[in-house]
């Protein structure tokens, strides 16, 4: 009874933080109910006895990526009347594209919510913890596809690089190829002097 209840009581939560998110004027606040939302889908990830996806949520998002967001809005100047511009003229466009996704990630997470007895998993899985045996799967049986997602993460960072590299005036950038082929002797010269003795102050007359 008591699970029921919290569940319904952050499903309230999620879903009142998610719509705030999106009609918040101010862009702060939009992303400190996000971060509402995330603390609150991190309670039902626990609820779900899932607590390794529950505390690498609030980690990961709420950790990183939302204390990133607040540095980036609050650094930035953004004009609210330009951002919000033509909101309401494209939001029946808006309401049925995200209608249409709703329903396919309905149609396609449907089928897989099925809940299972503890019989059909060995007895070695039941014996594990939540983290060891995610851990075990991921390693094991899914392996390859989580090397592809790596691999996809890393040409998404190098792309995300390759766009945002620009030539400016007022940047200063160096080669990376011409620093490797820097030698030692290029940057420095030893010159040799002769030593110079410097003599000693001559005293002027009439001074002790």
């Amino acid at each position: 009874m008591t699970t029921t209840v919290l569940f319904y009581l952050f499903s309230i939560v999620l879903l009142g933080a998610s719509f705030r998110v999106i009609t918040a004027k101010n862009t702060v606040h939009a992303a400190l109910f996000l971060i509402l939302a995330f603390f609150t889908a991190s309670g039902l990830w626990m609820l779900l006895k899932a607590e390794f996806l529950a505390i690498t949520l609030v980690l990961v998002y709420v950790g990183a990526v939302m204390v990133l967001f607040l540095f980036v809005v609050m650094m930035l100047d953004i004009n609210q009347d330009v951002v919000r511009e033509g909101f309401w003229k494209h939001l029946p466009l808006a309401g049925l594209v995200g209608a249409l996704i709703a329903l396919e990630m309905a149609a396609i997470l449907l089928g897989g919510f099925k809940v299972s007895t503890p019989k059909e998993f060995p007895p070695e899985m039941l014996a594990m913890g939540n983290s060891k045996a995610l851990g075990v799967a991921i390693y094991t049986d899914y392996l390859y596809p989580l090397q592809v997602a790596a691999v996809l993460l890393l040409v998404a960072i190098i792309a995300a690089i390759a766009l945002t590299l620009r030539e400016r005036k007022d940047s200063k950038g160096q080669n990376p190829g011409e620093q490797v082929k820097a030698k030692k002797a290029d940057r420095v010269r030893l010159v040799k002097m002769d030593a110079v003795k410097h003599s000693a102050p001559q005293q002027q007359e009439g001074t002790p």
